[in-house]
């Protein structure tokens, strides 16, 4: 029993500490892009990777409904 004790996780269930932040593939592309949230539903090239990307990368909901992307579960 004590061997088993031993054995275990101490850490287990708590929050990692450090982190890192990392960014999202659209978050990216809006980077590559240089758009503000203001021009990324007027973007034409954010709106073809968007519909190249979106049953597999995130894209926020509100623009794939403002483009009229359906995506595939």
């Amino acid at each position: 029993m004590d061997k088993l004790r031993k054995q275990r996780n101490s850490n287990w269930g708590q929050a990692y500490g450090d982190s890192p932040i990392t960014t999202t593939s659209f978050e990216e592309m809006v980077r590559r892009l240089k758009l503000s949230e203001n021009e990324y539903r007027s973007s034409i090239p954010l709106r073809q990777w968007a519909q190249k990307h979106k049953d597999s990368k995130y894209v926020p909901q509100d623009l794939l409904e403002a483009w009229g992307i359906v995506v595939k579960f």
